[in-house]
């Protein structure tokens, strides 16, 4: 014999309430959701490298990293800019027609993308990506604060 256990009308308002409000607690964090990399064990390396390295504030924004956590991503403001090292080499890469920016001695690959640019290291032995928010759709000026960081730990490929 089968017993069927009948819901109150109480409880099948307050289950899916609950189940909302878990679902809502955790978008809530503040932090963006990325995918992290899964680079060589070399890139790893010198990725793990340059997180000890990334500054604290870019452009006026503090840090605040996305999730989950890796040491192959990091992020300011409220994914206003998003760093990832270790990403495959963009297909961009292979086309002539690709442009490029030199930030105070990196050559970085850049894509406009309708969310705001992207751009990703050339010449470097991990592809760091940085992605900035549609704020900074014609300034460069984010990508000044991982010169250092990134010419530091990641080496040229040449």
């Amino acid at each position: 014999m089968t017993h069927t256990r009948r819901r109150s009308p109480r409880s099948r308002v307050l289950a899916p309430s609950a189940a909302l409000l878990v679902l809502a607690l955790a978008g809530c964090s503040g932090r963006p959701s990325v995918t992290v990399p899964t680079p060589s064990p070399e890139a790893a390396g010198y990725c793990g490298r340059l997180h000890e390295e990334l500054p604290g504030t870019v452009d006026g924004l503090e840090r605040n990293d996305p999730s989950p956590d890796s040491d192959l991503t990091a992020g300011w403001g409220d994914g206003a800019i998003v760093l990832r090292c270790g990403v495959p080499r963009p297909a961009r890469m292979d086309d002539s027609q690709s442009r490029a920016v030199d930030a105070d001695g990196v050559n970085w690959l850049l894509e406009q993308r309708e969310d705001g640019p992207r751009f990703t290291t050339t010449y470097r032995k991990a592809y760091v990506e940085v992605t900035l928010g549609s704020q900074y759709a014609h300034d460069i000026t984010p990508l000044s604060a991982f010169a250092g960081p990134v010419g530091r730990t990641v080496p040229d490929s040449l």
